[in-house]
C-alpha cells in the first residue's frame, strides 16, 4: 500500500537549483531516512512533502485515509496552554474522545443537568469502546520518559530543548499511520534517544526521518534515501548497509568517468581532425561525442572537508582541578571534584539533561565561578569552545567577512598559509557562497561555519558541547577524524554515542548530588558494564488520574487534603475492571484445565504462554481495581 508518493518534484531559490526531477515513494511499514550534507535541501524537500512550501514543478502525493503527524526543527504552540494539554491536542479519535470526555467531566460539576448527564455517560461508552482508559497514563508516561515530569507546566515557562521533546510526545500520542521526524534526537539525553529508538524500532508504522545520529539510523531504518548534487540514491538496507553501497557506487562512478574521459580524448582529435563535409555516419558520430563530452566533464567527487589548522604547543602542565565544589540552592553540581589533564587525553561527559555538565565547561572555561576549590592552568593552554548557545554570527553578514574578521591569512599544521578564502573552501564552501549573507545558510552550514571560526584561532584545548548537532553525516565524519589525530586535550559533551564511542578515551559520569565517576572506556562499553537495572531509563508514576486534575490545581487545604471521591470516569473504569477480571479468571481456569488434558505440544505451547499472559494482566487489573475500590469505599 503506497502511502507517499514524489513525482519529477524540484525546488529552486533564485539561480540555486537544490534538486531536479526527484522521484521516490513510501509503503506501508516503511522505516526511511533521508540523508544528504548540510545545504542540499533535506529542509526543503521536507517541507514540500508537508505541505508548508510548494514546488516549483513536480506532485507530491499523500494517501488520503492515513494519518499524518510531522516533527520540525522549530515547533510552534499556544504559550497559554499546558504541557498536557498540548500532548492530546492531536486529530486521532482517541485524542478527541478524551477531550470530550474531559471537558464534560468539568461541565458536570456546575451543571447537573439530566442532558449533560446523558452526554457524559454517552462519553463514557465512547471511551469504552475505544478503550481509552488508559490513555491519560499512557501520556504522563510518555511525557516522563522525554524529561517533563510537570504536566500542569505552561509553555511559555519551558526552554527551547522542551519545547522540542514537548512536540516529539505530541507526536507519537497521535498514534499516526505516517510519521516525518526532522532532527528527533536532536535536545534528547541518551537515555532519551535509546528509549525513542526502541519505540519506534517495535512500532509497526511507516516513517520519513532525517536524523545525522548513526546508531539511530542503523537501528530503526531499513532503508536509506540519500540526496546529493540533486539527485537521489537508493540503499534497501540500514545505515552500515549505505555505507558499504555508497563507497561502491562512488568507486564505479570513478571509474566510469576515467573511461568516459579516455573516450572523450579520442573523440575529440577525431572532431578536430574530421573533414568540413559531413556525411550521415560523420553526423551521428559527432552526436555521439556530445553526449560523451557530457559524461567527461561531469564533476568528480566533491573536495572533502579539511582540518588543517596549526595548534599551539602545549607546555607541560595543562590543567588541574583541585577539590572544586558547585551548587545551585539545595542543588550539588560538583562535590570536590578533583582531575588532572594529561597531554593528549580525549575525555567524554556524561549524564542526563540538567545535570550539570554544561556548568562544568564553563567553570574550566572561567565562564563561571565556583564555590570553593582551586584550578591551575598551564600558560601555553589555548582554550576552543564549541557550543550551540556560544553560536554569535550576525546574520547581516557574509561568510567572507565573518573569517577575515579573525584574520585574513591562516597558518596550516604543515607549514602552508591559506587566505579566507582558500579557507572557507577547504570547509566546503564553494567560492559562490562566500560573499552570501550568514542569514541565507542552513543550520549546519552555520555549525560549520562556526566550527572553522573556534579552530582558526589555533587552540589546544578543545571544549565541545553538542557538537554534532545539525551537522552532516560527511562533515561529522572528517570532524571525527581531525579529532582523533588532534594532539591536544579534548572534552565533549554529547548525545551522539557512535561520536563518542570513536573518539574518547574516558569518560566523566555525571550520577547527580555532585558524584562524577571516571569511567575508563567509550559510551557503549559503559553500557555494557552497568547492570541492568541501571540501565533503565528511572519509572515515573503512571497512575491513571484526570487530566483536569493537572491542569486545574485547585487544594483546598495543603494540610489536609479533602478526600476525592470516584469521578463518573473511575466509576465506569471500576466496574469494567470487574468484568474483565472475571473473564480473565475463567480463561485461566480452562487453560489450567486444557493443559491438564492436551498433548499436542504446539497447542500446549500456545496455551502455557496465553497462561502467562493472564497471570500478568490480572495483576495489573487486580492493582487498579483494588485503587479503585478503595475511592469507591469514600463514595
Amino acid at each position: 500500500m503506497n502511502y507517499l508518493s514524489v513525482e519529477t518534484v524540484s525546488k529552486s531559490y533564485g539561480a540555486r537549483v537544490l534538486f531536479s526531477d526527484l522521484s521516490f515513494g513510501l509503503s506501508k511499514g516503511d522505516k526511511t531516512a533521508l540523508v544528504a550534507k548540510n545545504g542540499a535541501g533535506k529542509t526543503s524537500l521536507l517541507n514540500i512533502i508537508c505541505g508548508k512550501d510548494k514546488p516549483d514543478s513536480g506532485i507530491v502525493t499523500l494517501r488520503k485515509d492515513i494519518t499524518v503527524a510531522v516533527l520540525m526543527q522549530d515547533p510552534v504552540f499556544d504559550d497559554t496552554k499546558t504541557v498536557i494539554e498540548i500532548a492530546v491536542s492531536g486529530d486521532t479519535p482517541l485524542l478527541k474522545t478524551v477531550r470530550e470526555y474531559e471537558e464534560l467531566i468539568a461541565l458536570s460539576e456546575s451543571d447537573h443537568s439530566d442532558e449533560t448527564q446523558l452526554r457524559l455517560q454517552n462519553a463514557g461508552e465512547r471511551m469504552d469502546e475505544l478503550k481509552a482508559w488508559d490513555t491519560e497514563s499512557k501520556v504522563r508516561q510518555m511525557l516522563g520518559k522525554l524529561g517533563l515530569h510537570q504536566p500542569a507546566q505552561e509553555v511559555n515557562t519551558l526552554s527551547g530543548g522542551q519545547k522540542k521533546r514537548l512536540a516529539l510526545a505530541q507526536v507519537l500520542l497521535s498514534e499516526p499511520d505516517f510519521l516525518i521526524l526532522d532532527e528527533p534526537t536532536n535536545h534528547l539525553d541518551v537515555d532519551m534517544i535509546e528509549w525513542l529508538e526502541n519505540y519506534l524500532a517495535s512500532k509497526d508504522l511507516t516513517l520519513l526521518l532525517v536524523t545525522h545520529d548513526r546508531y539511530f539510523l542503523d537501528r530503526v531504518c531499513t532503508s536509506i534515501i540519500e540526496l546529493e548534487d540533486g539527485k537521489l540514491y537508493h540503499y534497501d538496507g540500514n545505515f552500515t548497509y549505505y555505507i558499504e553501497r555508497k563507497a561502491e557506487r562512488e568507486i564505479a562512478q570513478e571509474a566510469s568517468l576515467e573511461k568516459a574521459k579516455n573516450l572523450y580524448r579520442r573523440e575529440l582529435e577525431w572532431v578536430r581532425k574530421m573533414p568540413r563535409a559531413r556525411g550521415t555516419k560523420a553526423k551521428s558520430r559527432v552526436d555521439a561525442f556530445k553526449d560523451v563530452e557530457k559524461e567527461a566533464k561531469g564533476k568528480r567527487k566533491e573536495e572533502e572537508l579539511q582540518l588543517q589548522v596549526k595548534m599551539t604547543r602545549l607546555g607541560g602542565k595543562i590543567l588541574e582541578l583541585i577539590r572544586i565544589r558547585k551548587k545551585y540552592g539545595d542543588k550539588i553540581i560538583l562535590d570536590g571534584f578533583d582531575y588532572t589533564f594529561k597531554r593528549g587525553e580525549k575525555i567524554g561527559i556524561v549524564g542526563p539533561n540538567g545535570i550539570g555538565k554544561s556548568t562544568l565547561l564553563n567553570i574550566v572555561l572561567g565562564n563561571e565561578p565556583y564555590d570553593s576549590g582551586k584550578i591551575q592552568t598551564g600558560e601555553t593552554v589555548v582554550f576552543g569552545y564549541y557550543a550551540q548557545q556560544g553560536m554569535q554570527l550576525k546574520e547581516d553578514k557574509r561568510v567572507i567577512e565573518v573569517i577575515k574578521d579573525i584574520a585574513d591569512v591562516f597558518p596550516l599544521a604543515d607549514g602552508k598559509n591559506l587566505s579566507a578564502s582558500q579557507m572557507l573552501q577547504r570547509f566546503l564552501f564553494a567560492p559562490h557562497t562566500h560573499y552570501s549573507y550568514v542569514s541565507t545558510l542552513s543550520g549546519g552550514e552555520r555549525r560549520r561555519l562556526f566550527l572553522l571560526t573556534v579552530l582558526m584561532k589555533n587552540p589546544n584545548f578543545l571544549i565541545l558541547d553538542e557538537p554534532t548537532n545539525d551537522l552532516d553525516i560527511l562533515t561529522l565524519g572528517v570532524l571525527e577524524d581531525f579529532l582523533t589525530d588532534f594532539p591536544g586535550c579534548v572534552l565533549i559533551v554529547s548525545h551522539d554515542r557512535y561520536f563518542m564511542d570513536k573518539l574518547v578515551d574516558h569518560l566523566f559520569i555525571f550520577e547527580g548530588d555532585g558524584i562524577i565517576k571516571d569511567f575508563p572506556g567509550n559510551y557503549t562499553q559503559w553500557r555494557e558494564h552497568q547492570p541492568e537495572k541501571e540501565k533503565r531509563i528511572p519509572a515515573v508514576n503512571t497512575s491513571p488520574k484526570p487530566i483536569e486534575a493537572e491542569i486545574k490545581t485547585t487544594p483546598v487545604n495543603d494540610a489536609a487534603p479533602a478526600k476525592r471521591k470516584l469521578s463518573f470516569r473511575e466509576k465506569s473504569e471500576h466496574e469494567q475492571l470487574e468484568k474483565e477480571i472475571a473473564q480473565l479468571e475463567k480463561e485461566k481456569t480452562e487453560i489450567t484445565a486444557l493443559l491438564s488434558a492436551e498433548s499436542d505440544h504446539e497447542k500446549l505451547q500456545k496455551a502455557a504462554a496465553r497462561f502467562g499472559e493472564i497471570d500478568k494482566l490480572l495483576e495489573t487489573k487486580m492493582l487498579r481495581w483494588m485503587e479503585l475500590d478503595e475511592l469507591y469505599s469514600l463514595s
